[in-house]
């Protein structure tokens, strides 16, 4: 067998592998992100190898006394993931800086059940110390956490071997190396390589990894896109940096659903719970101002209320603008053209700026029709009294119907909503709330007017 060595360049943003250096990545448009590394092949004169047999085992015959979950101590926290975390899993929890993820994973440490072991290779164990005294952790919980501060993943996984903890929570995966990888730490190799030793001890020992993963400017997380095709789930814990809710939302679980979330408030003291999103979401409304409407979403298994705010205002310029926080720019654009067009309303004229109260941002098209009335009601001084709006806006300008509609309706009851405009779909019980039903954007801007 002969062995041949080439030279790759590999772009340490997103993994994209060149035969030469270019100074800009084609992949992700990185530039300087091109890091050399030697490639060993083998060439093989047949398709014999020197490999021992594998034992092959029946599926239906293997046992599962090795998938036991833990409880994080968190309920909320539990349902995002399933029922708890898996034995033996790898969980990554991605995030923007300041956005409270060492928080959450430290707050995990102090609850959950059995053994936690902490790797902080961040901040010293000093540092680490101040944070749990702050957060007040470590009086809350019977069994002391258990941590280390280092950066070698080989010296890590010995103590891991050797203390046999439940849940490790590694703080950051960009900070380990391990001397058999080239690069620094936190390059696409680096990652790879540390990542697949952690999957290799947490599988033979059943030990369930806490791996913190740090976002970059884009949205993404940082290092090898390879690294969430490893892990078993992906949680990422989003939100505003300067606003107090957090949204934990997973989007890769091989044991679970994806279509859970869990509202946390991030206080002085850590974060904390939000058993009813909804009423805080909506502590503040102004029902005195036009522009101001509540539509109803869905997240995961529960309906959130949420306040949308319009403004528009003769825009001084000859192209006006069109700004949104925690909603969809291209959506606002198609919204403004439907409106223009089957609504008859002129907006080429005015600046329209729409917001989603409370730092949440929404990709539902639920939220369509309500964000459409409150521009309307902007700039025709119409105001909601009371009233949730619920519906989906086809390029035709009709109310298309949603799913979970009853859920919707049901939450907009409970806070004490008197009516709630909807499409034309029929309900399968009464609710005691007064729902008004819609066929077009025409008929809902009606609807306001009339009242």
């Amino acid at each position: 067998m002969q062995t041949k060595t080439k030279t790759i360049f590999k772009c340490s943003n997103c993994g994209a592998v060149y035969p030469r250096w270019q100074g800009k990545c084609n992949e992700c448009e990185s530039w300087d992100t091109l890091v050399e590394e030697k490639q060993v092949s083998s060439n093989r004169g047949s398709l014999r190898t020197s490999g021992t047999t594998l034992k092959v085992s029946i599926l239906s015959e293997i046992g599962t006394e090795h998938s036991k979950r833990f409880s994080t101590g968190i309920a909320d926290v539990d349902q995002v993931l399933g029922g708890g975390i898996v034995s033996g899993s790898l969980v990554l929890l991605g995030g923007d800086p300041g956005v409270g993820k060492s928080t959450l994973a430290l707050e995990i440490a102090a609850l959950a059940k059995g053994q936690i072991l902490y790797v902080s290779g961040e901040e010293s164990l000093h540092q680490l110390k101040i944070r749990a005294d702050r957060l007040d952790y470590e009086k809350q919980n019977e069994n002391k956490i258990l941590a280390i501060a280092d950066t070698q993943i080989e010296a890590i996984l010995a103590t891991v071997e050797e203390i046999s903890p439940d849940v490790v929570v590694i703080d950051s995966i960009q900070t380990m190396y391990t001397d058999a990888a080239n690069g620094v730490a936190g390059s696409v190799s680096q990652v790879s390589a540390v990542t697949q030793m952690i999957m290799r001890m947490a599988k033979e020992r059943h030990i369930s990894f806490i791996l913190i993963g740090h976002v970059t400017k884009e949205g993404y997380l940082a290092g090898p896109k390879t690294l969430e095709h490893m892990v078993d789930a992906v949680l990422y814990l989003e939100g505003e940096r300067f606003a107090s809710f957090r949204i934990l939302r997973s989007v890769k679980n091989r044991f679970g659903t994806t279509n859970e979330v869990a509202v946390f408030e991030m206080t002085s003291k850590g974060m904390h719970v939000v058993s009813n999103p909804s009423e805080m979401f909506l502590q503040e409304r102004d029902t005195e101002t036009p522009g101001n409407a509540v539509t109803a979403i869905i997240e995961g298994s529960r309906a959130l209320l949420l306040e949308i705010q319009a403004l528009t205002a003769k825009s001084p310029f000859g192209y006006p603008k069109r700004t949104a926080s925690g909603y969809d720019q291209n959506r606002l654009q198609l919204l403004t053209a439907i409106i223009s067009k089957r609504a008859g309303i002129d907006l080429s004229s005015h600046d329209i700026y729409v917001n989603v109260v409370g730092g949440m941002k929404i990709s539902d098209p639920t939220a369509d029709l309500a964000v459409a009335l409150s521009i309307i009601s902007s700039i025709k001084d119409f105001k909601f009294k009371d009233t949730v709006v619920i519906g989906e806006l086809g390029l035709s300008g009709e109310i298309r119907t949603v799913p979970g509609l009853e859920k919707r309706i049901a939450e907009a009851q409970k806070l004490g909503f008197s009516r709630v405009i909807v499409p034309q779909t029929k309900l399968s019980s009464s609710p005691k709330i007064e729902v008004i039903k819609a066929k077009r954007l025409q008929d809902a801007v009606q609807i306001l007017a009339n009242n």
